[in-house]
């Protein structure tokens, strides 16, 4: 008997259980959303008319008396802006909101048609604790900025990517790194609709790990923005985001390290981004109009068709395809 968990339908097991104490807490709604992505299929869906909505939120000065003008955010505004523009998102950028704005911005953002869009990105830059980020005038918990986004509560965005990527610290902890040397050694069922999670195909990018600090140059930007417009100039339609974040977290890793000789205690610091990826399929931006990604992607599914059910199925997922087409 099932406690807590519905039946797991691929396999048929009937015993499922949560590892949870206390009762579960919400309630059950039958949302039905468009599918924007065939079941199976390996990538999300990037034809759609519209790449998306990109917001970003940019903090530079702020009315809290404890917290630093936020020097250099501006290029990471500027850079960031422009990469994302290249990959076609439609950008809307807002500078030193009150957390009462953000939030309104938000709740509009969810409360908007993305049926024409491929997916939806959030950025915000600004300081941070950890589980706190700062508008200009109060601290706000991050989680405001994606639940309203989740499949039940904005339907149109239900399987389609929702990108979040947050500059802040997490903490006042400092990671001095560790320094490696050389060494030698010698020695399922293809059905027309399914059920996904509410909370699926988020990612939350954070520039660093919870707890520690998150750095940037007063001229050059932070870190972490520099590294991400830089592998999206380079790799942006080259590979799957997952990938690029990897490279984004190598460049950090490795490439950057704090120049603050005159203190001691941060000086030659390092940092690494936290990437949690709720995400069901590949994401890789396609240039708007070119075919050549939608095409590759189909080939697969093509093949995979024909090794399960011979050419019949391949007529029959042809016609399901043409629907797909027609209605998205």
């Amino acid at each position: 008997m099932d406690a807590g968990d519905g039946n797991c339908i691929r396999n048929g097991n009937k015993n499922d259980e949560q590892d949870a104490l206390g009762n579960p807490r919400g309630i059950y709604q039958n949302v039905i959303a468009d599918m924007p992505t065939e079941r199976n299929a390996t990538h999300y869906n990037m034809n759609h008319k519209n790449r998306g909505l990109a917001l970003v939120f940019n903090h530079e000065i702020f009315d809290i008396h404890e917290l630093r003008r936020r020097s250099g955010t501006s290029v990471d505004c500027e850079n960031l802006v422009a990469r994302l523009e290249k990959l076609g998102f439609d950008v809307k950028v807002f500078h030193n909101l009150e957390y009462p704005d953000i939030h309104a911005h938000i709740i509009n953002a969810a409360n908007s048609n993305h049926s024409d869009s491929d997916c939806i990105l959030v950025a915000v830059l600004t300081h941070g604790e950890h589980g706190i980020l700062y508008a200009k005038d109060s601290a706000y918990k991050p989680e405001i900025l994606w639940t309203p986004f989740t499949a039940d509560k904005c339907p149109t965005l239900a399987g389609k990517p929702k990108l979040f990527f947050i500059q802040a610290c997490q903490g006042d902890k400092l990671d001095p790194g560790v320094t490696l040397a050389s060494r030698t050694q010698t020695d399922g069922h293809p059905t027309n609709t399914y059920r996904i999670p509410s909370q699926a195909d988020f990612l939350i990018a954070y520039s660093t790990i919870p707890g520690f600090y998150s750095w940037r140059n007063t001229t050059r930007g932070s870190w972490f923005i520099q590294a991400l417009c830089a592998e999206l100039s380079e790799n942006g339609y080259v590979h799957d985001l997952l990938a690029i974040l990897t490279f984004v977290s190598r460049r950090v890793a490795i490439d950057y390290e704090s120049n603050v000789p005159d203190d001691p205690r941060m000086h030659m610091q390092k940092q690494i981004p936290c990437i949690t990826s709720m995400l069901t399929r590949l994401l890789k931006f396609n240039k708007k109009g070119d075919e050549n990604i939608s095409n590759e992607v189909t080939a697969m599914e093509i093949t995979k068709e024909k090794a399960k059910h011979g050419f019949g199925g391949l007529f029959n997922s042809r016609a399901r395809n043409q629907a797909y087409q027609v209605n998205y």
